[in-house]
């Protein structure tokens, strides 16, 4: 996104267009009025990527625009989305690189995360084989600019202090604690995100019984809502993610979730007595009493399977990053659940995209 669309003057009239949209889509489903959830205006990426444009012998941030059959080279010299850290480094950072042969020869694409606690990292992405002397001016690079430094070319990364940051904020009187590993997601809004885990803590406040979460990635949400829960059972299928989460869980001194690395649809299987899995197999499920499924699934939304798992739940917390989907299952559900709540979070300002939650009930007969 070129820093030319983003005008906070314009801000709260694009959020009203996309909140239309949205109550529209569901105006069919008897959706509640939604809580809306802005952004901070500016500053509100805590994660930035850039390619590196070589032109004349210098070296520019840039991002591509679509228009027409070609992509259009939008260069960039300050980025207000991204967060103050990244906005600061960000020229400093290319100048040095401009200067400094061995890491600025094939360099291809910079990386930026940040969070809120102070912590930065930089990723360096060649179309080179990164050797020794690369190595000794990365870490002058990184001593110089205080943070954690990674290189990458084909079949090649290379860590310069940690792959990972810890992220930690307040939220409902605790201070929560995140590993965010480098390559794998992370929640770019940290504003937003903080609001979206204090929403749904409030939807789970009342429920009671155990919890079952699918699509859990580094236990986000599990470390926000466990508290809320006698016992959770969380999945998630990639291998990063699940050491993420784990870390987190123990850096949180939380002791009543199962971690188990299976996709949404081996679980509904393994739930509805399907075939034996072997990282179930130190796993109770009859000593469950689950009363919630949350999920936060992927922009294709929950599969057949999982769907009608959601069926047999009492209540179905669902954190949605694509409304279609969204509109699609909750079409698929409307027939035993009904929504209680529902909220839009505006994790990218300036763009289309809007997060939304929902909060499903099974129906009542008669009702």
């Amino acid at each position: 996104m070129p820093s030319d669309r983003i005008d906070p003057a314009q801000y709260e009239s694009q959020l009203a267009g996309k909140l239309a949209a949205f109550k529209r889509d569901f105006a069919d489903f008897g959706l509640p009025e939604p809580e809306v959830f802005r952004s901070a205006p500016l500053h509100y990426r805590m994660r930035a990527e850039f390619r590196i444009w070589h032109h004349g012998g210098r070296i520019d941030y840039a991002m591509f625009e679509a228009g027409g059959g070609d992509k259009k080279v939008v260069l960039i010299d300050d980025f207000p989305a991204a967060a103050q850290p990244i906005c600061e480094l960000m020229p400093r950072l290319r100048d040095v690189l401009q200067d400094c042969e061995v890491l600025k020869r094939k360099l291809f694409q910079v990386e930026f995360l940040a969070t809120h606690s102070g912590e930065l990292m930089v990723c360096l992405i060649y179309h080179r084989p990164l050797g020794e002397d690369w190595s000794a001016a990365a870490q002058a690079l990184a001593d110089r600019f205080g943070v954690q430094l990674i290189g990458r070319s084909r079949k090649q990364k290379i860590v310069l202090g940690r792959d990972w940051l810890l992220e930690s904020f307040e939220l409902d009187g605790r201070t929560l604690r995140y590993q965010q590993i480098e390559g794998s997601f992370t929640q770019p809004n940290a504003g937003v995100n903080r609001q979206m885990l204090g929403w749904a803590r409030r939807q789970a406040a009342d429920a009671g019984g155990d919890l079952l979460e699918l699509y859990c990635g580094n236990g986000n949400f599990t470390v926000a809502l466990a508290p809320a829960f006698g016992k959770v059972l969380a999945t998630e299928v990639s291998k990063s993610s699940v050491r993420a989460a784990n870390y987190n869980l123990e850096a949180n001194g939380i002791g009543n979730v199962t971690m188990v690395r299976m996709s949404s649809d081996e679980i509904s299987d393994a739930l509805a007595g399907g075939r034996e899995y072997r990282r179930m197999k130190e796993i109770d499920l009859g000593g469950y009493r689950f009363s919630t499924l949350f999920v936060d699934p992927p922009r294709s939304g929950l599969d057949a399977a999982t769907v009608e798992l959601a069926r047999g739940f009492e209540r179905i917390l669902y954190v949605s990053c694509n409304p279609a989907t969204l509109r699609d299952n909750v079409a698929a559900l409307h027939d035993t659940h009904e929504i209680a709540a529902a909220a839009v979070f505006d994790q990218f300002p300036y763009t289309l995209h809007l997060e939304s939650g929902l909060l499903l009930k099974r129906r009542r007969a008669g009702g």
